[in-house]
């Protein structure tokens, strides 16, 4: 059976977005500056919303 790679990406995405808001979470319990993690969170964001906007319109029939 063949991957959808759009499929993966967004899986991966969303994977890292999780880990990446349980480290923000452990480094504010911790007291520790999360501006990297903030900032790194908000870039996966931004790709995750760019990759499934793309997906979605080249996956929908009449957008070529």
């Amino acid at each position: 059976m063949e991957e959808d790679p759009d499929a993966y990406r967004i899986l991966k995405l969303r994977a890292e977005i999780l880990e990446l808001g349980s480290a923000i979470r452990q480094l504010q319990r911790a007291g520790l500056d999360d501006a990297a993690a903030q900032l790194l969170i908000a870039r996966k964001r931004a790709q995750l919303d760019h990759l499934v906007k793309t997906s979605s319109a080249v996956g929908r029939p009449g957008n070529h």
